[in-house]
């Protein structure tokens, strides 16, 4: 915890403990210890929705990244997930979500997000808008349907599920939307006769009037001088992004610290937080560097090697410890934690398909729950019940005995208070 790159991940505070009379309780052995991390370490919890929602309850085309229920236990793979992470985005991709007008998924996705909350995660929801994953019965329908139908589909969203998922993949992929022609959809059209900027102002609005208090990003995978023109017209324009969204799937190789280093500094310049949305490293082969679209690339076997898993959990230590001193991030999402339908059938997991952990997962646990992390720690009070903790910014405990109770280091606090009743 005394590397200089991660100053800004750590607070400082002067904790003052005193007992159920409300005295500080002098030359007392304390333990301190962190509960969770500001920073958001995330992962999707697609496999969750079968496992606690129940069967889908009607037919749907596969979306990208979701290969539907994971043959798993519940309790093993949540063990698992909740481990590491705590922030879950959840698949809300409208063709899978109401794959017939009117006939939503909803209760399976409040059920599943709720048991993430219950246990401590913040649940995002992915993607409010997108061209891709789109229900075929809109294209029946002419563009101002389509309009109002989008709009309603985002404020009945994000308004329903307001106080249980607060933060939204807003719109997913503008840069590409109005050109894109790999297969018919109605908000592709949508696009091309209004405008991206139209589009994503219409996103952000209707989001933001159903939750003002909701965080809405602007996630894209484009990461060129285009996602930056329409940035910056998205901005100049007035549109609320709250945060920006990068994804690096990196099927084809990790693209190595310094790219990672001038990439983040080129999006950091708008003073916005940085959320790296969609973050994959193979286990296995990597995919051939003359692929341009991740999707074209389609084959029936792709499987994880013990050569590969060495070099991912390498270039994943590497990724996070770049992404980690980066000030702007915010949060880290990867994409999928087993390789049991996996997106694009790539062993891009932290855990086999059979359930089993790579070098990968034990990596990264040493990160999150060991180099950036305080276990429990006993200190001793001075004369005036005061004790000094420094750790990661986040949740911690202080206890005496069977006496506990909760404080949290932020950025800018200095002194707490706690009182042991």
């Amino acid at each position: 915890m005394s590397d200089s790159s991660l100053r800004h991940r750590m607070g400082r505070a002067t904790l003052v403990v005193r007992g159920p009379d409300r005295r500080p309780l002098a030359d007392q052995v304390v333990t301190v210890a962190q509960q969770r991390h500001s920073f958001a370490f995330g992962n999707i919890g697609f496999d969750f929705v079968g496992l606690v929602g129940g069967p889908e309850p009607e037919a749907a085309a596969d979306v990208e990244g979701f290969g539907g229920t994971n043959d798993g236990d519940l309790e093993r793979l949540g063990d698992l997930w909740l481990n590491l992470f705590n922030t879950a985005t959840l698949p809300f991709y409208w063709g899978r979500y109401e794959p017939r007008r009117g006939v939503t998924d909803a209760e399976r996705l409040t059920k599943t997000a709720r048991w993430f909350a219950e246990r401590g995660v913040t649940v995002k929801g992915h993607p409010l808008v997108w061209h891709t994953v789109q229900p075929p019965w809109l294209l029946d329908l002419d563009l101002d349907e389509v309009e109002r139908l989008l709009r309603a589909r985002i404020r009945d969203l994000v308004g329903g599920f307001a106080g249980l998922i607060d933060v939204w993949d807003a719109i997913n992929e503008a840069v590409i939307m109005p050109v894109f022609e790999n297969g018919d959809n109605a908000i592709t059209r949508l696009a091309r006769a209004r405008g991206r900027i139209y589009l994503v102002r219409m996103a952000f609005e209707e989001a933001r009037a159903a939750n003002p208090a909701a965080t809405l990003v602007l996630n894209d995978f484009d990461l060129s001088s285009a996602y930056e023109c329409l940035i910056e017209g998205l901005l100049e324009a007035g549109v609320g992004i709250d945060a920006i969204g990068l994804q690096t799937h990196m099927h084809q190789g990790y693209r190595g610290e310094e790219y990672m280093q001038r990439m983040l500094d080129r999006f950091a310049r708008y003073g916005l937080p940085l959320h790296l949305t969609e973050t994959t490293l193979v286990s296995g082969h990597l995919m051939p560097p003359h692929i341009e679209d991740l999707n074209d690339y389609q084959i029936p076997d792709w499987p994880t090697t013990a050569e590969g898993e060495a070099r991912q959990a390498a270039e994943l230590v590497r990724h996070y410890r770049s992404l980690v001193a980066h000030p702007a991030v915010q949060s880290i999402n990867y994409w999928g934690l087993t390789d049991h339908g996996a997106w694009l059938g790539a062993p891009a997991g932290l855990v086999r398909a059979d359930g089993s952990r790579k070098p990968s997962y034990d990596a990264l646990e040493a990160l999150i729950n060991g180099e950036w992390w305080l276990p429990p720690t006993d200190m001793r009070t001075d004369a005036d019940g005061t004790v000094a903790v420094e750790g990661f910014l986040g949740d911690y405990t202080v206890s005496v005995g069977d006496r506990t109770e909760r404080f949290t280091l932020g950025p800018t606090q200095t002194t707490a208070t706690v009182d042991l009743d």
